[in-house]
């Protein structure tokens, strides 16, 4: 799948209009080292496990730089072939006409695009990336006249697979890794993620975290959309236990 980045409203991963992007340590930290990557033209990988907020914050981050910065991303769903990684870049770079039938002339036509003017590729869900296709991106990238920022974004399986390429795991400018939100964190963002969490009593919040959502983002939006629902049937006003314990049956998380 390619595409520029995605609109706002579907940062979520659960529809919750009211919910926001909540500024953590590690979002203020890929925020820098984006920047820093980008105006370096160098690579960078953002990799941790599902959940935990990689792709959101990648792609918040960059929205800011997008008027300034011509981004593109390509998104993978299963392994691709190096043939595959050369037609998303062509539909990602919107080149004109078919796709050349030759491997070198592809080549050259990538490299000659890129060499156009500064641009910046997320490759999202690079785990799935085989050694072969991860060397056609250090290629492109290592061409003196492309104008290229790469960032790798990824499960666990991303890390590991970088690091197995000694030629790519060496260029790549800044690693960062995203984890679970500690008990701390969790009790500073989730009253600000979503106003159901705004006046909730801290140790319901942290039982909900202990039995449901384990400092994952992902969870935390699952868990919020049940709450809000049964709130909405029970027409309370405000959460408690016994409605968290009902969006945990829902999740199989506790009873």
């Amino acid at each position: 799948m390619t595409r520029h980045l995605p609109p706002t409203p579907i940062d979520q991963y659960v529809s919750l209009p009211e919910a926001r992007l909540v500024t953590t340590r590690a979002l203020l930290t890929a925020r820098e080292n984006l920047a820093d990557t980008i105006e370096a033209r160098a690579m960078m990988c953002v990799h941790g496990g599902a959940g935990f907020g990689k792709t959101m914050a990648v792609t918040s981050c960059l929205r800011e730089l997008e008027p300034q910065e011509d981004i593109r991303r390509i998104t993978f769903h299963a392994r691709a072939t190096t043939r595959a990684v050369r037609h998303e870049l062509h539909a990602a770079l919107e080149l004109p006409g078919q796709p050349p039938r030759y491997a070198s002339e592809f080549d050259h036509l990538l490299k000659s695009a890129l060499a156009t003017h500064p641009r910046t590729l997320i490759l999202d869900e690079a785990q799935w990336l085989q050694s072969d296709q991860l060397e056609y991106v250090r290629y492109l990238w290592d061409d003196p006249y492309t104008q290229l920022a790469v960032i790798f974004v990824g499960g666990e399986g991303c890390h590991a697979a970088l690091r197995k390429e000694p030629m790519l795991s060496s260029r790549i400018f800044i690693w960062q890794r995203f984890t679970r939100l500690t008990g701390d964190e969790v009790l500073e963002a989730i009253p600000l993620y979503h106003p159901i969490w705004a006046d909730a009593d801290p140790d319901d919040i942290t039982f909900a975290d202990s039995h449901a959502a384990h400092g994952n983002f992902r969870n935390w939006a699952r868990l919020t959309a049940h709450t809000q629902t049964a709130m909405e049937r029970t027409g309370r006003e405000r959460v408690d236990q016994e409605v968290l314990r009902w969006a945990f049956s829902r999740l199989g998380s506790g009873t």
